[in-house]
């Protein structure tokens, strides 16, 4: 079992960021800077192409330290962010590109390779929670969420889908092949986010995989727009599910 090590302390903003490895994994745990008081933690994850300290990752992680007072942690995804590609990552993307280039459908390559890194990335993620739980102001009875969209949906969705500790959960906008069968194991309270009109993930795709989860309390949030167009409101919603569920005041801006 790894540890959790320390690699950089600082605060800012109300707001404490401690860069971490479990391993050779780097993360980032974010926490209320007023004191090391037990809260509940989420577990982000960051979408294709991004990393841990993405400003979609810092700005979600605000909003759920300052307005609920729990602690937030983001790791890198394999060949992504500070941990190098490999020959197998370099591949997938090169094919992605062409793909987009040609004007050809993304999602076969997409799905193919967001399965490929979930079955590294789930092992990563179980080491880290485990070594985040032994931290004193997070502990190992403490409650946990996942939050987690695109990218973040195909590996938080088998991770979830194993995990007894994580008890609610945020996804969205990811295909359903390889993901409905586990969403099927998923019972937990979850709310899903989809583009109406994404020009990648077909909303009967989208609906698809909401259906298939097992949850008898499951949110679906479906606006207009394209794939990059999910309203950044939809991030305020996901601080108010997990306070719902997590038991705190949740205060988020509009």
């Amino acid at each position: 079992m790894h540890s959790l090590h320390i690699t950089a302390d600082s605060s800012s903003n109300g707001m404490r960021e401690r860069d971490f490895t479990v391993g050779d994994v780097p993360g980032v745990l974010w926490s209320p800077a007023s004191g090391a008081d037990r809260a509940p933690l989420i577990l982000m994850g960051h979408g294709g192409g991004n990393h841990k300290k993405h400003p979609a990752m810092a700005g979600r992680a605000q909003r759920l330290v300052s307005g609920c007072g729990f602690h937030v942690a983001v790791i890198d995804a394999p060949g992504h962010g500070d941990r190098p590609r490999t020959a197998h990552d370099e591949r997938e993307i090169a094919a992605l590109f062409a793909a987009r280039a040609a004007g050809e459908p993304e999602g076969p390559i997409v799905v193919r390779y967001n399965a490929h890194l979930a079955e590294l990335a789930v092992p990563e993620w179980r080491a880290t929670l485990d070594a985040l739980q032994e931290l004193p102001e997070i502990g190992a009875d403490g409650p946990v969420g996942y939050f987690g969209i695109n990218m973040g949906t195909a590996i938080g969705v088998p991770f979830v889908a194993d995990e007894p500790r994580i008890t609610a959960a945020v996804f969205g906008q990811h295909w359903p092949e390889v993901l409905a069968e586990q969403a099927k194991r998923i019972t937990i309270p979850i709310e899903f986010a989809m583009q109406w009109d994404d020009e990648h993930i077909p909303r009967e795709a989208g609906l698809a995989l909401f259906d298939a989860f097992a949850s008898q309390e499951k949110t679906l949030h479906a606006n207009a727009g394209k794939h990059k167009e999910l309203p950044r409101f939809e991030a305020n919603s996901a601080v108010r599910f997990f306070a719902r569920h997590f038991g705190r005041a949740g205060t988020s801006p509009s």
